[in-house]
């Protein structure tokens, strides 16, 4: 069975998806435990690198998650129920949920 990458369409307004990537991750992060202070921060961070990814022509989800993974091990968790995968995985299901594709069985 072929896996088919999930491709997002070009970006038009980067900046405004990432607006709406930061707050929806900051929302999810505050509901999945506790809310911390530094879940703004993380959302923050994990929003910077979907922008700067998606500004240079990146439409891949897997992709984009991977670097967010990537730049997000060099954030300090050490305040924060979360990791860099827990929050890779967040972003992924919320642009998931954002195209309408169902999570556990794909389209």
């Amino acid at each position: 069975m072929e896996v088919r990458p999930i491709i997002l369409p070009p970006a038009k307004n980067a900046p405004q998806e990432g607006e709406w990537l930061q707050e929806s991750l900051h929302q999810w992060l505050d509901t999945e435990f506790l809310p911390e202070p530094v879940n703004s921060e993380i959302a923050r961070r994990a929003s910077q690198i979907f922008v700067r990814q998606r500004m240079e022509g990146e439409n891949d989800v897997g992709s984009l998650v991977i670097a967010i993974v990537t730049e997000m091990q060099a954030f300090d968790f050490s305040k924060s129920f979360y990791g860099e995968f827990a929050v890779a995985n967040a972003v992924s299901d919320l642009l998931l949920d954002s195209l309408g594709i169902e999570k556990c069985c794909g389209q």
